[in-house]
């Protein structure tokens, strides 16, 4: 770990607006430690970056922030880790554009566990988050960190999945380490961070902004072995995380869905892409190498068994049920409701139900 002068050289030049990441190592290749580059003059940073940010890197107007970050990093759970830190996730020097510096609250050393990227839609069906849900716990039982973004839906079940079991999971922001968006997830950002980790790229204090969520998404397939995508329409963020983890050289997954349903056509684009379609968290670990736990027992008895026979897997209603299966309406209602609770089916918008593999 870099002493507090050193770290605060690194943060005051990463505050230069405007530099980037990029620059910031061009800059690094050509003075060395960023001691060196804020001690060089003009013209030398002029050789390296435009002469509009070497006219900035030259400014003096950053104490205030530079303290409070050098204050923040000292407090106990918190880190700002940089390039030249050990404890920098390895896995980020094999991506095009990894940061100069990462603001990293809770248990650190999960950012240099095997993990695994579960990523979809903010609008998600119920089954949708269920299998988020169930196949980021699965994926944390063998192991596996669950990195993703602590947007709502699908993000906010993964890294839920990714508590209860025993990987953990690691949450990486659009924001400041110390900003919570969306706000309604504050409560699940307090729980990663006694039990999980968060991480970001950008300075304290830094407010929601569009542009940031994509850009933070390479580090979400960058810190894991594979990504996992578990519903998404043709236009979602989350096929932007997918493409770059296949740039990265990471594993892709994706779960189908109904044809009918527009969360299921991004999947479905992934697939026939190349991604690997998978039905279980058991088909993930196998193609990662990872010994997976036995499945539990699922057998159905009774009236359930016979009406999860007659469903299929079709979207269905109860007077189609009813026809299938010639079982009264109160009974069919009773075993739909149980069914339901034990998982084994999912209520749809229209009152259909679906069964769930």
């Amino acid at each position: 770990m870099n002493d507090s002068g050193d770290l605060a050289a690194w943060i005051e030049l990463s505050l230069v607006p405007g530099l980037g990441s990029s620059r910031f190592r061009s800059l690094l290749s050509a003075f060395g430690l960023p001691v060196h580059v804020l001690k060089a003059t003009r013209s030398q940073l002029s050789r390296v970056v435009p002469e509009s940010l070497a006219a900035g890197i030259l400014e003096r107007k950053r104490g205030p922030e530079i303290e409070k970050a050098v204050r923040w990093a000292a407090e106990p759970g918190h880190a700002v880790l940089t390039l030249a830190d050990n404890a920098y996730p390895r896995q980020l020097l094999e991506i095009p554009d990894p940061p100069a510096l990462l603001y990293v609250a809770g248990v650190a050393r999960l950012l240099s566990s095997p993990a695994l990227a579960v990523v979809g839609s903010r609008n998600a069906t119920p089954q949708g988050l269920k299998n988020a849900h169930a196949f980021a716990r699965a994926l944390s039982d063998a192991g596996l960190a669950i990195a993703s973004g602590l947007a709502l839906g699908v993000d906010s079940e993964a890294h839920r999945g990714g508590l209860a079991g025993r990987g953990s999971t690691l949450a990486v922001l659009g924001t400041g380490v110390d900003v919570t968006y969306p706000r309604r997830n504050a409560p699940l950002a307090d729980e990663i961070l006694a039990r999980g980790v968060l991480v970001s790229e950008f300075p304290l204090g830094t407010e929601p902004h569009a542009g940031n969520f994509p850009r933070r998404n390479r580090l979400i397939s960058g810190l894991a072995r594979g990504c996992l995508v578990v519903e998404a329409a043709v236009d979602s963020g989350s096929l932007i995380t997918a493409r770059l983890a296949a740039d990265q050289g990471r594993e892709v997954f994706a779960i189908p869905g109904s044809i009918h349903s527009p969360l299921s056509k991004g999947c479905h684009a992934l697939i026939k892409q190349g991604a690997k379609l998978v039905e279980s968290a058991e088909d993930v670990l196998e193609e990662l190498g990872i010994a997976a736990h036995a499945p539990e027992n699922t057998v159905e008895s009774g009236a359930g068994h016979e009406l999860l026979e007659k469903m299929g897997f079709d979207p269905c209603d109860i007077d189609e049920l009813i026809a299938r299966s010639g079982l009264p309406v109160e009974t069919i209602s009773a075993a739909l409701l149980e069914l339901e609770l034990d998982g084994k089916i999912a209520g749809l918008p229209g009152g259909l139900y679906q069964r769930v593999r």
